[in-house]
């Protein structure tokens, strides 16, 4: 089968189009009751609705039918890579959204702070959230740890997160994460699925071995697990692939670091949904392709706070006129993956998708919720095909074949 980028790059197109992907994370959600309607169905969203009477439908599937994706995989099949070909760590994304750079002799690893008993049991895996300023001197704390043969480097990313870099050589990315991603039980050990990543696994162990002495005096924030372990992979770039100049207006590191992996430009994008709609006004002439992220549809359904989320899709919702104001060949609204309030979690259910350009079929939707997107023009489709969508709608795409 023909790769997807080996068709883009052959079929590409140049013109002054301009496409915004506006990606509300973990955007899809569930009824809490059955026959009932999910945070973006309950959420007053009239801008929203306007744009989907313009365009189309659909429900993408971010990886597999019935996989929950990360965050990771869930935007990589956003940007039109396929998610199970790229499988990027986590620690990999958030190193690179704060800008650290990456070598091959690099093992990256996304570290939560989190609060343990006396027994060694975790009571909190985020460490009630502690704030991003103890978190930084704690990070500060972890840098002096040495360890004989590699370089450790401990940089604060946000709030409870932080990025832990080991370089050596001979060292492996592929081992388990330690967080057992429940309370009551103790972090797990680090364990490598080959020698070259054992070797990297010891060099883990022995690290949470002298932090856990550091930190035992630092409640909440007491010790830290470890997810996303990795090694930076070879991948081609958006301009490469697409032949787009593409920018990336998104809050939180990791989603930096995610555009940055496939070569978008990261623009200062302040800390609120007003500064990205500030920063994609100011940068509107600079580039063809813009991916704004929005995080809070995620964090509240991850919570578990149904109304929260409403309240955060009708948030999102308020950003519309100001991007449509500026006149963009192709909008696209979707998320990376359902986190569904009643779940707690990202889930495998898919996600809402619209797409509004002057060349759409249109579909006679009427308003942009998940009941909707089950029988507009797009179908259920893979999300690795989304940006097929964006670029033929935008005219960026040559006929294939003669």
């Amino acid at each position: 089968m023909t790769d997807i980028h080996d068709l883009t790059r052959r079929l590409q197109k140049s013109n002054d189009s301009k496409i915004v992907l506006y990606v509300g994370d973990g955007l899809g959600g569930l009824p809490l009751q059955p026959g009932g309607r999910t945070e973006l169905e309950t959420a007053s969203t009239p801008n929203l609705d306007a744009l989907a009477q313009r365009g189309v439908l659909g429900m993408s599937v971010p990886v597999l039918p019935g996989i929950a994706p990360g965050s990771g995989p869930g935007h990589l099949g956003l940007f039109g890579y396929d998610p199970l070909r790229y499988d990027i760590g986590r620690g990999v994304l958030e190193a690179l959204g704060i800008d650290f750079e990456l070598t091959d002799r690099d093992v990256a690893v996304r570290g939560n702070f989190c609060t343990v008993d006396e027994d060694g049991n975790i009571t909190d895996r985020r460490a009630g959230r502690v704030a991003s300023e103890i978190a930084a001197a704690l990070c500060e704390k972890l840098d002096q740890i040495e360890i004989p043969g590699v370089q450790v480097f401990v940089r604060h990313v946000k709030e409870y997160r932080l990025v832990i870099v080991i370089r050596g050589d001979g060292l492996g990315g592929s081992i388990n994460d330690t967080d057992p991603q429940r309370t009551g039980v103790p972090p797990l050990a680090p364990q490598g699925r080959d020698e070259a990543s054992q070797k990297t696994a010891e060099i883990l162990a022995e690290f949470l071995r002298q932090a856990a002495e550091i930190l035992k005096d630092d409640r909440p924030a007491n010790l830290l697990t470890m997810r996303g372990i990795a090694k930076m992979p070879p991948i081609p770039t958006f301009h490469e692939v697409y032949g787009t100049r593409a920018a990336a207006i998104a809050v939180y590191p990791m989603y930096r670091g995610l555009a940055r992996l496939v070569g978008m430009d990261i623009l200062d994008a302040g800390q609120t949904l007003d500064d990205q709609m500030n920063c994609l006004e100011q940068h509107w002439a600079d580039y063809d392709f813009f991916f704004i992220h929005f995080k809070y549809t995620d964090s509240t359904g991850e919570d578990g706070n149904f109304e929260a989320k409403v309240a955060r899709t009708e948030e999102l919702d308020s950003a519309i006129p100001r991007i449509m104001a500026l006149n963009p060949d192709v909008v696209i609204v979707t998320g990376d993956h359902s986190t569904p309030a009643k779940m707690k979690s990202h889930s495998g259910h898919p996600v809402p998708t619209l797409l509004a350009a002057e060349n759409c079929r249109f579909d006679g939707s009427r308003e942009f919720g998940e009941s909707a997107c089950r029988v507009g023009e797009l179908g259920m489709f893979e999300a690795k095909y989304l940006m097929l969508q964006a670029l033929a709608h935008a005219g960026r795409l040559e006929k294939y074949g003669a």
